[in-house]
């Protein structure tokens, strides 16, 4: 069977995230949402994105094929579920479509035709930016579980003082001694040829995926992910970095995520609290004005590609595009457009040109290409995001 995971009317509540890539790519847990469902199903799975991304996110169609709600994250039943599909078949949860099978001569999707199968379980989703680190939590357990099932861990070298080793998994090439690790409060998984340097300490729910570093003396409380690639020091506290991101200095990241290429300068913060405890509100792509999260402890939301410079201060419920960087003393508003160059003192558009050549060379550090593919992603963003951009 060929499986497609489509993004579905989640996504642009998932922008700046999803700017840059399908739904299906977010990183939660230990893996993104599409090498969770490849696990499950044991598939390779395709996407339905945006025609800019589809270039670099290509959708293969065969004969049959079953379409999958990439904004729901797989469990064992679930799965099942969603590999028993045959023809007119569709599984619902409430209003929403998760699965249905369709054809390739198939020329529209009526569900009244269709045999409906209802899911009536509790299942992960991810549905707004916020959910990536609220659920975070959840997510690390579930990815725990499947992935060290019937498998055993590396030891756990002499010099590392360790709670509750048994929810610990260490995968082949990790490196660690003279660390603290807590898993009483949640598992902790590192990722292979992983690097957790002395003198950190860490209390799960914990992931460190292939070839993350947590730098010397970093304090990580759960739920946090570092995504393949990516560095962490300081004090970090529940948030996503996805794929090769930096947070490698002094300075607070908390109830955060970071996608992709993003770099945060040295002794940098982020404030996750508003001073009255109120509600934070997030700036919506979708209304273009500032959504309630329901959430009273919510950070920073970066894009990929965007940075910021040392001693920077970040507001509660920050939003910060695709390719910005952010320099300079005080508070930059809370939200930031994609493609902006400065901060508190006010903003100018970073032109392409120049954040071509910085993308070029932070990509080349990690042997990744920086191509006319990637160029025309961001050429669309660039576009897409002007209408926000004062200069």
């Amino acid at each position: 069977m060929n499986y497609i995971l489509f993004d579905g009317p989640v996504r642009n509540a998932l922008l700046p995230f999803t700017f840059t890539r399908p739904v299906a790519d977010i990183l939660i847990g230990i893996t993104t949402i599409r090498q969770k469902w490849e696990m499950r199903l044991g598939s390779t799975i395709t996407t339905i994105t945006e025609e800019y991304l589809s270039e670099k996110f290509p959708m293969v169609e065969m004969e049959e094929n079953v379409m999958i709600n990439a904004a729901y994250l797989p469990n064992d039943k679930l799965a099942e579920m969603v590999s028993d599909l045959t023809a007119n078949q569709a599984i619902f949860k409430g209003d929403d479509v998760i699965a249905f099978f369709a054809s390739e001569n198939q020329e529209e999707v009526d569900f009244d035709s269709y045999e409906i199968i209802h899911y009536n379980e509790d299942c992960l989703t991810v549905e707004h930016t916020w959910d990536i680190f609220s659920k975070n939590d959840a997510a690390i357990r579930a990815d725990f579980a499947f992935l060290t099932e019937d498998r055993k861990s590396q030891p756990i070298p002499k010099s590392v003082n360790v709670i509750a080793p048994e929810n610990i998994f260490i995968e082949e090439g990790a490196k660690l001694e003279f660390v603290t690790l807590n898993a009483s409060t949640g598992p902790i998984y590192i990722g292979k040829n992983a690097e957790i340097m002395e003198g950190t300490v860490i209390r799960g729910p914990f992931a460190l995926c292939e070839n993350a570093m947590v730098k010397m003396s970093a304090k990580v409380y759960g739920a946090t992910t570092v995504g393949p690639g990516s560095r962490i020091g300081g004090e970090v506290k529940n948030s996503v970095l996805f794929a090769n991101s930096n947070k490698g200095h002094e300075g607070f990241l908390g109830d955060s995520v970071l996608g992709e290429w993003c770099n945060i300068g040295a002794d940098s913060n982020n404030s996750n609290l508003k001073n009255n405890y109120e509600e934070v509100k997030l700036w919506s792509y979708e209304t273009e004005g500032f959504a309630k999260t329901g959430l009273q402890f919510c950070g920073l939301m970066m894009g990929d590609h965007s940075k910021c410079g040392i001693n920077t201060m970040f507001n509660t419920g920050t939003v910060v595009g695709v390719s910005a960087n952010i320099f300079g003393s005080g508070f930059p508003r809370n939200f930031v457009p994609s493609f902006s160059w400065g901060g508190a003192a006010g903003f100018t558009t970073y032109v392409t040109k120049k954040a071509f050549e910085t993308a070029k060379l932070v990509m080349g550090r990690r042997n990744i290409e920086f191509d006319e593919v990637e160029a025309s992603i961001l050429e669309h963003i660039f576009e897409e995001t002007k209408k926000w951009r004062k200069d």
